[in-house]
């Protein structure tokens, strides 16, 4: 027997939100009956069953009213009480809120019944504390943590207070306080029980909070409004218009600073990536440039601060490198033999994203002075491109010296999505065509900012962009009698990595392509074997690897589609940026305006939905931001 176990399926859950503290949950607010169900604070699941009951009676599921991505009320009705007729004449509404180490529920009684009903109202709950990455494997922890209960009038010191029990276990604490309750506990669950009163008409209510902290959490909620304004979006139809407005919601609850500093940035993703992660959040930052350049530019300052100074293969840190991702303790993958450290290094493109970003920020109306304190960080990330991403060969390559680490080092970070036609995977170190796209576009930037601002080099890297233009041209297109197109990659003998992919649509607005190869590159992805009707597949259908629910070979990623987007719009394929970005948009409609941070690839037929990718993450920072990236793009 096999000892794999799959990670949780996310798409049927129910989650509400406020980095660093999420909620998921079925569609009455009970958790427990799927693996990712639960209640988190930063790195740590800390309760893993919660249910909620009056005694006695069933409550069956209206709907889910989400205000916010942070608050969520859930209808119940409950039926088989005295005096009821046909209709159903007893509701109950469970209002959930979550806050940065927080989350609060009231619960209302609504009665229309001609006369009063004593009801015991129950909730019930059981605190786990599971590290995250051992849920996302399918694991739980088993053993106990010791708690206290006390106050209310079934509290353990009886000292009629509110009832509370509390937990701690390594750093992370949680508090659980429900007024007017009478608590038991047996086994590790605890109960807490209400008498209610429930008057003809009337709608009393209840209330219970918990309150979470991590002493070791590498990064804390950002409180102020950032002031986004969906209505200053440009919007097409009323369809963009719905799905902006969604986005921003998700993208606030997003919002996160690393600890004890003040810039802002984007949290990758919930659930597994509440966190600072260098691709991620670029891309996110820069999909929002239109509407806010204060975010790119404290995420550029966020991730400056942790900006490579020397070299360590452990953790893939080089002298000027952006980081890839940053977690409270190692993160171990067991089933994937992934060891990562808490500060990880592991990524070919974060470096090369970072320096674009900044000169776009600057265009955006950064200010120089802002722009000029980053100088010295450019220099180093303008010397970790030529210095350590650069092979000898000329290209920047990634390979892991770690033995433990990513193998592959791009967006498409899974072990097998840099394959040839007949779907053998590449040999590392890889050479990604997008990464060498991105490398030419931050030179220029970055020659750019320092003549702009009177620093010396400017030719020195104009050059350097010149002669990996000249390279890549020569050393990645691919003959093929349906129109040549870029390799996904080079693999480490120098040859042409020949799966048609998605990455060619990266190259598009960077400046690497002369104007023939950007229409090549913008007549494949137009093809009905890139596009599914919902977006722009990973992988061609022609190839042997596609798979329409493979990760990174046949799926549909929002940001993805957003980015070919963008390109086709700077080449100047305006038609083309509206056919990809309707397509979108339409996934979009279908998934209730909340864009997963990937789904499958499989035909558009009709009006259907999409269908899922099941574990995917949601919300996801850039899938969110691509909604102004699609808006801003075809306006």
């Amino acid at each position: 027997m096999s000892d794999f176990r799959p990670q949780p399926l996310l798409h049927d859950a129910h989650v509400v939100l406020r980095a660093p503290t999420q909620a998921w949950s079925d569609s009455t607010g009970d958790m427990g009956a799927e693996a990712v169900h639960g209640l988190y604070h930063s790195n740590t699941r800390v309760i893993d069953t919660l249910s909620f009951s009056v005694e006695g009676h069933s409550l069956e599921p209206l709907r889910e009213l989400d205000d916010t991505a942070m608050s969520t009320t859930f209808t119940t009705v409950l039926r088989g009480l005295p005096g009821e007729r046909a209709d159903p004449r007893f509701r109950v509404e469970r209002t959930r809120v979550v806050d940065a180490g927080r989350m609060s529920e009231e619960i209302v009684f609504n009665s229309a019944l001609p006369d009063a009903v004593r009801l015991t109202a129950v909730l019930r709950l059981h605190a786990d504390f599971t590290p995250i990455h051992l849920v996302k494997d399918g694991l739980r922890n088993e053993q106990p943590v010791p708690g206290t209960t006390g106050g209310g009038r079934g509290g353990s010191d009886g000292d009629g207070g509110p009832a509370f029990a509390s937990w701690s276990d390594d750093g992370v604490t949680l508090r659980v306080t429900a007024p007017g309750a009478v608590l038991t506990h047996s086994d590790g669950e605890l109960e807490f029980r209400w008498p209610v009163e429930v008057p003809a008409g009337g709608a009393p209510r209840i209330a219970w909070w918990a309150e979470l902290d991590d002493e070791r959490a590498v990064v804390q909620a950002v409180t102020d409004d950032p002031g986004w304004d969906a209505d200053a979006v440009p919007a097409y139809d009323l369809r963009i218009r719905r799905w902006v407005q969604h986005a921003l919601t998700d993208l606030v609850a997003l919002r996160v600073t690393l600890r004890d500093h003040d810039e802002p940035f984007l949290a990758a993703g919930a659930p597994w990536f509440f966190t600072l992660f260098g691709r991620d959040s670029l891309w996110a930052a820069h999909f929002m440039l239109p509407l806010d350049q204060r975010l790119a530019m404290s995420t550029l300052r966020a991730l400056s601060q942790l900006q490579g100074t020397k070299v360590d293969p452990l953790t893939a840190e080089q002298p000027g490198k952006i980081m890839h991702e940053l977690r409270p303790a190692m993160l171990e993958l067991a089933q994937q033999s992934i060891v990562l450290p808490p500060l990880y290094y592991g990524t070919i493109d974060a470096t090369p994203l970072w320096i674009t970003l900044l000169r776009d920020a600057w265009h955006a109306g950064a200010s120089g002075v802002e722009v000029k304190a980053l100088l010295p960080n450019l220099a180093m990330a303008l010397a970790w491109m030529r210095d350590y991403g650069m092979s000898d060969d000329g290209f920047l390559r990634y390979a892991d010296e770690s033995g433990r680490g990513l193998s592959n080092q791009g967006w498409k970070d899974s072990d097998d999505s840099i394959q040839w036609r007949d779907g053998r995977l590449a040999e590392g170190p890889i050479a990604l065509c997008e990464v060498q796209g991105y490398a030419y576009a931050a030179a220029m930037a970055g020659a750019e900012l320092l003549e702009s601002f009177g620093e010396p080099g400017a030719e020195e890297w104009r050059s350097w962009a010149a002669a990996l233009r000249q390279r890549f041209n020569d050393a990645f297109w691919v003959s093929s009698p349906d129109g040549d197109y870029p390799a996904i990659a080079l693999d480490a003998h120098g040859q042409k990595v020949d799966s048609v992919a998605s990455n060619m649509g990266h190259l598009l607005g960077t400046g690497i392509l002369d104007h023939e190869g950007a229409a090549l590159v913008a007549r494949r992805l137009l093809s009905s074997e890139m596009r599914s009707g919902f977006g722009l597949r990973t992988m061609s259908t022609a190839e042997s690897g596609y798979w329409p629910m493979a990760y990174h070979g046949g799926s549909v990623w929002a940001h993805d589609t957003a980015i070919a987007v963008l390109g086709l719009a700077r080449e100047g394929f305006h038609g083309e940026a509206r056919v990809l970005a309707d397509e979108l948009v339409s996934a979009a409609v279908q998934l209730d305006f909340r864009m997963p941070e990937l789904h499958a690839g499989d035909e558009r037929r009709g009006t259907e939905t999409p269908v899922p990718y099941p574990a995917a993450c949601r919300p996801q920072a850039w899938s969110a931001a691509a909604a102004i990236a699609i808006a801003f793009a075809v306006r």
